[in-house]
């Protein structure tokens, strides 16, 4: 993977736009429709690496010569948990437009925000399992240590979303969104029991579905072998005009059905196409 760390600056730049363009709709510090609370200033704690600078009391600075941190009353009174389809079908699509690092991305962008916001977020990747990447600090260095952890990560083998999600939801103890970016290439139904276990009263749940171009307009002409990247099962076809309308038709179908149960269960459901900008990707699952 090739995700580079420089887009978290990009991020602040965005987060600042976000912050004019929808500050009728806010109330508090930070906040964004999805993740977001009023702070009230509560104490100081001393500064550790990895904290943002911008909540550094300068005046404290220079009667000190230390850095102070600013805290705030619930601070942490949310926790975003993130986690990243890494199965063999998400590693499909070429460059930027990657399925799994464009959705790694989406993931990354709400930990940092959620980070920004003074929340705490989780990071996992999963395939037969979810696997978590972060140490439980929140902050712009436990982003970058998962950016790296991300970019050595191999999309392979299968997942089961309903048995690795339902495993999940045992880990959600407080108040959570929990973003779940998988591509949903299963059952509708089985997308649905996982998603559902991971709902309650205190729990909402998004789920993104990163689709590359290649994915709804394949580049093949002719004679074809096609091959299931987690199964390996190969069908050879005649790829032509009206087959490929039949394989679109298909996966509309297929996006419908999930969205359909999900959206059933109110969960949030969106598509991000890998083939646009990330931030103007990000922007529209951000604000919802």
């Amino acid at each position: 993977m090739t995700i580079e760390p420089e887009f978290l600056d990009e991020l602040d730049r965005f987060d600042a736009a976000l912050d004019r363009e929808t500050a009728a709709l806010r109330q508090g510090e930070q906040q964004s429709p999805r993740v977001g609370e009023g702070l009230t200033f509560s104490d100081y704690r001393r500064y550790s690496p990895g904290d943002d600078t911008r909540l550094i009391d300068w005046k404290l600075y220079g009667r000190t010569e230390e850095f102070f941190i600013k805290q705030y009353e619930e601070e942490r009174n949310l926790t975003v948990h993130v986690l990243v389809d890494a199965s063999a079908s998400m590693d499909f699509g070429d460059g930027p437009a990657h399925k799994f690092e464009y959705g790694a991305k989406v993931g990354l962008g709400f930990a940092y925000l959620t980070a920004e916001e003074h929340n705490d977020f989780l990071f996992s990747t999963f395939r037969e399992r979810a696997e978590r990447l972060d140490a439980g600090r929140s902050n712009r260095g436990e982003v970058l240590d998962c950016i790296d952890q991300v970019n050595a990560t191999d999309p392979r083998g299968e997942t089961d979303p309903a048995e690795v999600l339902e495993a999940y939801a045992d880990r959600i103890r407080t108040r959570s969104l929990a973003v779940v970016v998988t591509d949903c290439l299963a059952e509708p139904g089985t997308v649905a029991s996982g998603v559902e276990a991971l709902l309650r009263d205190d729990v909402d749940v998004l789920v993104v579905r990163p689709v590359a171009p290649e994915e709804r307009d394949p580049d093949v002409v002719g004679d074809a072998l096609f091959v299931d990247p987690e199964t390996e099962a190969e069908r050879r076809s005649y790829f032509s005009g009206s087959f490929a309308r039949q394989y679109r038709s298909r996966l509309d179908t297929h996006v419908e059905a999930v969205d359909d149960r999900l959206t059933a269960l109110g969960a949030d459901h969106t598509l991000v196409d890998t083939g646009e900008a990330y931030f103007d990707s990000f922007a529209s699952v951000w604000l919802g």
